[in-house]
């Protein structure tokens, strides 16, 4: 069974997370929209379970659940979605239905790729706005301020797909070419017409890479209202990342110090 329910391995960390990037007053999420993931030491991975909300998640709306078999089951051109509800399916308990995320198999691309401490995918309005615009593939191409150059770096853009095993192919398949290409995870995967998706090796670094994307697209929706984005370019902030103080400062925040 790929997927289990163990309130117990939950910590702390992993729910003042959720609860903060669950907060209404935020606007990153809504409802039950968003999840959170924690990789454990074992290779497994805890993540919210579908239908829970964000702002009020406690240990026992999180499931556990193996990569491997949900890499496989993405690169499996014959698997559908009804094989991707039975493999998130912990089963019930309390006289509810455990069952991981629909976009768990977002969480489970990067940790395939490259383990990582948190994932977390939430919907900030702000963001979405930009998204769902004309100019979502091109909005983030260049940065507008230096501290988003460093605390994000380059952004992946996924094209809109559904959510489940259609997005969890697409988005597999992009985040591979993305790390091939730079030697690294991205901090922020931006989804055409859907959200975000913060990668980072610590709670704080979560929360400090959704914050400063939110930011970002604040910025770039104020100038094109008033005619058009006026990026730094690459000369501008490239010495940024010969600094010692700020290749530190993004190792931290990718885990990877």
């Amino acid at each position: 069974m790929a997927t289990a329910w163990q309130p117990g391995l939950v910590p702390d960390e992993l729910l003042a997370l959720t609860h903060r990037l669950g907060d209404p007053a935020k606007d990153f999420v809504v409802l039950a929209e968003g999840n959170t993931s924690m990789r454990l030491d074992d290779g497994r991975m805890l993540v919210k379970a579908s239908g829970s909300f964000m702002a009020g998640a406690a240990r026992e709306d999180f499931v556990v659940t193996e990569v491997p078999p949900l890499v496989d089951l993405m690169e499996d051109a014959s698997a559908t979605q009804e094989d991707l509800t039975a493999m998130l399916d912990a089963g019930e308990h309390d006289g509810i239905r455990r069952r991981g995320s629909i976009e768990t198999l977002v969480h489970a691309a990067v940790q395939s790729v490259r383990p990582t401490a948190y994932v977390a995918h939430t919907h900030p309005t702000a963001v979405l706005g930009l998204l769902a615009s004309v100019h979502a593939e091109t909005a983030f191409a260049q940065w507008v301020y230096s501290d988003e150059a460093v605390v994000i770096g380059v952004p992946l853009f996924v094209p809109y797909a559904a959510p489940g095993i259609a997005l969890g192919r697409l988005f597999l398949d992009r985040l591979r070419g993305y790390a091939a290409e730079h030697g690294e995870l991205p901090s922020v995967v931006l989804l055409g017409n859907h959200g975000i998706v913060a990668i980072g090796g610590s709670a704080d670094a979560i929360e400090a890479i959704t914050l400063m994307t939110v930011k970002g697209a604040r910025a770039r929706v104020q100038a094109l209202s008033i005619g058009g984005i006026s990026g730094l370019g690459e000369d501008a902030v490239s010495h940024y990342f010969e600094r010692t103080d700020m290749a530190e400062r993004r190792k931290n925040l990718a885990g990877t110090a």
